[in-house]
C-alpha cells in the first residue's frame, strides 16, 4: 500500500515522445520511445493500451525494497503521431490526477549535440511539435528530459532528418546514450530536478 504522501501527491506521469509504427522505431525523433521502453524493461513491466490512446506501463521507479526510494510511476507512450501527443498526456494527466509538477516530457532535442543531456522545468517548445501539443495541453511547467540529437548536415530539410534513424556512428554510442537519459529521469524522479541536473546536464 502507498504510504501517505505518496498518496497525497499521486504518481508521476513519465512521457516519452515519438511516433507510433515500426517504420518510425529507429528515427532520431523516437529516442523518447526508446527511454520509455528501457524504463518499463527496468520496472519489469510492459505497456498496454489505455483509452487515452497512450501505450502505458505502471510500476516503481527506483531502490527495490525502498518505498522512500522508489516512487509510483507511470510510463506513457502517446500513439497519436508526434504533433498531437498532447492529447493523450492531456487525458492521462487528468485520469491519474497527476499535477504538472509531476509530469516529465522525454524528447530529441536538436540544439543540444548528439549524445548530450539536459534536463530542466518549464520553457518554450524551440519548434518541437509534440512539445507544442503537450504545452497546449498542459502548461508550460513540466519537467523535460532533452535528449540531443544535433542539427541536421548541410542543407538538409530538419523534418526529413528527425525521421530519419540514426547513424551507423551514432548507433555504436545509441545504448550508452538511451542507459544515461534512463538514469537521468530515475535521478529527476528520485533525488529531484538540481540534484539531477548536476549529475546529468552536459
Amino acid at each position: 500500500m502507498a504510504d501517505a504522501t505518496e498518496t497525497a501527491q499521486g504518481p508521476w506521469l513519465i512521457v516519452g515522445l515519438g511516433n507510433p509504427g515500426p517504420q518510425y522505431a529507429g528515427n532520431r525523433h523516437n529516442v523518447g520511445f526508446m527511454v520509455a521502453d528501457l524504463l518499463a524493461r527496468r520496472i519489469g513491466g510492459s505497456f498496454r493500451a489505455h483509452k487515452s490512446r497512450a501505450q502505458v506501463c505502471e510500476g516503481r521507479l527506483g531502490i527495490p525494497g525502498s518505498a522512500a526510494g522508489s516512487p509510483r510511476v507511470v510510463l506513457a507512450k502517446p500513439m497519436t503521431f508526434m504533433n498531437l501527443s498532447g492529447g493523450p498526456t492531456g487525458a492521462l494527466a487528468s485520469w491519474l490526477k497527476v499535477p504538472v509538477e509531476r509530469i516529465v516530457v522525454i524528447h530529441d532535442e536538436l540544439d543540444i549535440d548528439y549524445g548530450v543531456l539536459r534536463l530542466k522545468r518549464g520553457g518554450g517548445d524551440n519548434g518541437h511539435n509534440g512539445l507544442k501539443s503537450i504545452t497546449s495541453a498542459l502548461g508550460r511547467d513540466y519537467h523535460r528530459v532533452r535528449c540531443g540529437v544535433g542539427r541536421p548536415p548541410g542543407r538538409m530539410d530538419v523534418a526529413a532528418f528527425v525521421l530519419k534513424d540514426f547513424s551507423t556512428v551514432e548507433r555504436k554510442e545509441l545504448d550508452w546514450f538511451v542507459d544515461r537519459a534512463a538514469d537521468a529521469v530515475e535521478a529527476l524522479v528520485t533525488q529531484g530536478l538540481e540534484r539531477a541536473q548536476s549529475t546529468f546536464n552536459g
